[in-house]
């Protein structure tokens, strides 16, 4: 039988940290993980170069940049460690980095950095890793040491301390299952239902017809969802699929679109189209689709005019009318996904652990010594590095806690 003062499952972001916090805090820590690499999601994101913070995020507001159930649970940890404080550890490992824009740091060179730098912060508190180890079966025990036992690939294991770290469901061909849901199921937590975020969106049917040719195409635009009080609004990039859209703008706006609701894209933000059309209208013998290439992609503008006979002319032939509602329809497309690409491609899973049965102190749940952290946890960033520093910033939390009640 194996002792330990922490058991940690998941070797991601958040238990990665949190394993190297909690060693050089002083507790004899054991991090499992059935995969036999390390913080795969931290490998692939960022375009491979790791987004692992954003200076924008503002604690005392986290409902700005976090979703769920009850967005201000994520405020205590992410007060107690900020994106300057992560940013001091990877200025101390040396690691290079750069801004992006709206706030979005990225490592200079790849994502590898960042991981070899959790490594070595477990190496520095004495960490035992077994990988690949998978959990069997987990169990409570009444005992002096220990409150958990762990059945594992390697042998028996019990731990006064379990922390689960096991991330969600998305991006399952790196290794993500359920096994955190079914943990807090079998010691009595709630769960929020999971779906889907920052996530493709996708569309079907002859209404998809005039845009599926246009996979590959890109442009800045205004994306919103919702209706009054619950409406969400993002200024990112748009990125035309094969199957529907991408890009930032989508991917930010999936995290809050339910399905049977409409999306709207203004695909000119900050142009008075209108006004532009009309001048056009009164100085111009270009076909209007050559006019609106002033504006948009050349290809988006030829793929939009075919939707109608009025708009394949020149616009100084053009009613009036058809210009308004060409003006119209291009600030305030419309448009109903049929869903979305899935777990498969889908950054971060929504909903989770459900927060009322978790302390927002310490994350630890009713049931004594046991933590979530991370994704499982039913708290979900933006685009652009606030489910990482989430990551980091629950870790802490956790750890701390865990040290502070002794081995």
């Amino acid at each position: 039988m194996h002792s330990f003062d922490v058991a940690i499952v998941g070797a991601g972001a958040a238990g990665l940290f949190c394993a190297g916090v909690a060693g050089q805090l002083g507790l004899k820590v054991l991090l499992l993980d059935h995969s036999e690499q390390v913080a795969e999601k931290i490998r692939i994101s960022g375009g491979g170069r790791c987004n692992f913070t954003n200076r924008d995020l503002d604690p005392r507001a986290p409902h700005r940049h976090y979703l769920g159930e009850n967005p201000n649970f994520c405020r205590s940890a992410l007060s107690r460690y900020t994106p300057s404080d992560f940013v001091a550890l990877v200025r101390r490992h040396g690691i290079p980095f750069h801004e992006k824009h709206k706030g979005q740091l990225f490592g200079d060179r790849s994502a590898d950095d960042f991981i070899q730098m959790l490594l070595r912060e477990c190496g520095a508190g004495g960490v035992t890793r077994w990988q690949p180890c998978a959990v069997q079966a987990v169990r409570a025990v009444e005992s002096e040491a220990s409150r958990y036992a762990l059945d594992t690939d390697r042998g028996a294991v019990q731990a006064r301390n379990l922390v689960i770290a096991t991330g969600g469901l998305s991006i399952p061909k790196i290794g993500a299952t359920d096994f955190g849901y079914r943990i807090a199921r079998q010691f009595g937590l709630r769960l929020v239902p999971t779906r889907p975020a920052l996530v493709p969106l996708t569309f079907a049917g002859a209404s998809w017809a005039p845009y599926a040719a246009l996979a590959g195409l890109s442009l800045p635009v205004t994306i919103a969802t919702g209706e009054k009080k619950q409406r969400v609004e993002f200024h990112e990039d748009l990125l035309f699929t094969h199957r529907g859209l991408s890009g930032p703008a989508v991917l930010q706006i999936s995290s809050f679109w339910h399905a049977g609701q409409p999306i709207r894209i203004d695909l000119a933000p900050g142009v008075n189209l209108p006004g532009e059309l009309a001048r056009a209208k009164a100085g111009s013998r270009k076909l209007i689709a050559n006019e609106l290439a002033a504006w948009l992609p050349a290809r988006l503008a030829e793929a939009w005019v075919q939707q109608d006979p009025a708009w394949q002319r020149p616009v100084a032939e053009a009613s009036d009318k058809a210009l308004a509602a060409l003006a119209e329809r291009l600030a305030r497309w419309s448009l109903v996904p049929e869903g979305t690409e899935g777990y498969r491609k889908a950054e971060v899973t929504a909903g989770g652990v459900d927060t009322r049965d978790l302390s927002s102190q310490t994350l630890e749940s009713a049931r004594p010594g046991l933590f979530f952290i991370g994704e499982v946890v039913d708290v979900t960033g933006w685009l652009g590095g606030y489910n990482f520093q989430w990551a980091w910033a629950s870790a802490m939390a956790c750890a701390q806690a865990m040290a502070a009640a002794g081995p």
